[in-house]
């Protein structure tokens, strides 16, 4: 059993080691990492020496690479951060007989029983990386430099939770971007021992052009549901409205982990790809609906990440996609953890392998901002680098005859404190983030929002240029289709 450093400060954290199985020619490992300290642990690198004879073959929850004798293992882009008092552990298989023997273990610096090397520690954080020049395909990105006791050799330079440069300069030019696509950056400090120091934080930029003109994402897009309530032809209200973008409702799980409308319907060849293709044909376009309040949901259908991606992709396949929305809610996606997370690790994937695809998530809220589940939803996407475009609430059902507009107000001013202060955006940052999607007429809980209510909602947005407005739903905005003419109006 050895101990195990942080990389800000030796004596922060430890770790144990453990073989787990052993079966002559081979065995498994695995690490378990505690933050012991009083801070957060931003991210960790751990190497120690086997035996001569002895290697790791494959490994899971951490990057293990290895040089003669010498393995080194990195954090996963989702477990770098060890809160005070927070563990995390990884694993790996080995071939040889020497799995018990680990020796000359370090972390970044420090030994591994928890003590530190004097004059051995890893560099500081450099400054957070800036960008001077930006165009629909490059970031120009610089950055103040780290220090440290050896001399730091070189940085390395992230896009997301990739590493896209190793360079001894404080710049970096990122080339062969999308355009009207939105980046995050972060640099770290590796010294002349190899030790890498913390990220100096994280900086989101987004390249000029795309076909949009408007690299903020600005939609207005009331939900459309084809499966319920007499749907009205979607061509005919945008004629009558001026809308162009629709949320389709929803897609559902089919035979497990399969993407379908309403979990009946076919993903193509029926009555929601021709309804697509009309709208696309009088120039609008559509956002897919996937999940909703009830049904059977993707998520917790699929059993993996990289599982759920696949449904995502089929969708985005099936139609070119420009962006897609999850409506997680209820206890089965919202009210857990391990769906929740789930969800957000599929769109990173999606949002890797589809440059330019938008991603919104939309969730219920409390008059204040977000509750404890949608906190975490967001603290977990920026822990998890999902890359989300749109954070959309849904403010209603508060619970009775509540000031629709006095309270969306108040619940959007909530998730906007909650987005600087997880993401560190400006406010102006944060709102271009945020989505509001209401509902028209009378809510569950008997809330009512008139047209003119809603004209105050939309027109606050518009003034604090939010990202997106929806409503639930053109179905029930009848005859006159007056809160979808009143959203056609959102510019952001």
């Amino acid at each position: 059993m050895v101990g195990l450093a942080s990389p800000a400060q030796a004596a922060d954290a430890e770790a144990t080691y453990l073989k787990t199985q052993d079966w002559g020619s081979g065995f498994t490992g695995r690490w378990t990492v505690t933050n012991t300290g009083t801070t957060a642990v931003g991210g960790w690198t751990l190497s120690w020496s086997f035996p001569s004879g002895t290697s790791v073959t494959s490994a899971w929850d951490a990057s293990v690479t290895g040089s003669g004798t010498r393995w080194t293992a990195r954090n996963a882009s989702y477990n770098g951060t060890l809160a005070p008092g927070a563990s995390v552990s990884f694993g790996f298989v080995g071939y040889g007989s020497g799995g018990g023997s680990v020796t000359d273990c370090l972390l970044n610096g420090g030994a591994c029983d928890g003590s530190d090397i004097p004059g051995d520690d890893p560099p500081s954080a450099p400054g957070a990386p800036r960008a001077a020049t930006v165009t629909d395909t490059s970031v120009a990105l610089t950055w103040t430099a780290a220090t440290d006791d050896k001399g730091v050799k070189n940085y390395d330079v992230y896009r997301g939770s990739v590493r896209i440069a190793t360079v001894t300069d404080t710049s970096h030019t990122d080339t062969g971007l999308s355009p009207g696509t939105t980046y995050g950056y972060s640099v770290r400090a590796r010294d002349t021992a190899d030790q890498v120091g913390p990220a100096g934080g994280t900086t989101t930029v987004t390249t000029t052009g795309g076909s949009g003109g408007d690299p903020r994402f600005v939609q207005a897009a009331p939900y459309l549901y084809l499966g319920w309530g007499n749907p009205p032809s979607a061509t005919e209200v945008m004629s009558a409205t001026g809308i162009k973008w629709y949320t389709m409702a929803f897609i559902l799980a089919q035979n497990g982990c399969n993407p379908a409308w309403d979990s009946r319907r076919p993903l193509t060849g029926g009555v929601d790809e021709s309804t697509i293709r009309a709208i696309r044909a009088a120039g609008g376009d559509i956002v897919p609906s996937i999940g909703g309040w009830s049904g059977n949901k993707l998520g917790p259908n699929c059993a993996t990440p990289e599982a759920l991606a696949g449904a995502y992709q089929k969708m985005i396949d099936a139609y070119g996609l420009k962006a897609i929305d999850v409506d997680i809610e209820n206890t089965d996606e919202f009210e857990n953890a391990a769906v929740q997370d789930r969800i957000l690790n599929a769109l990173r994937i999606v949002k890797r392998n589809n440059p330019g695809l938008r991603t919104v998530l939309t969730f219920p809220t409390l008059s204040t901002g977000p509750n404890s589940w949608g906190n975490r939803l967001i603290e977990r996407a920026h822990a998890l680098d999902a890359d989300i475009d749109n954070f959309t609430i849904m403010p209603f059902n508060f619970g009775g005859a509540a000031d629709m507009y006095g309270s969306t107000v108040n619940a959007t001013e909530g998730l906007k404190a909650k987005l600087t202060s997880v993401f560190g955006w400006t406010d102006a940052e944060a709102y271009a983030h945020i989505g509001i999607s209401g509902m028209n007429g009378s809510s569950d809980t008997g809330e009512v929002t008139t047209p003119r209510i809603w004209t105050q909602i939309r027109d606050w947005a518009n003034s604090h240029h939010i990202g997106r407005l929806a409503f639930w739903s053109v179905n029930r905005d009848r005859p006159d289709w007056e809160f979808t003419s009143i959203t056609a109006g959102f510019t952001g």
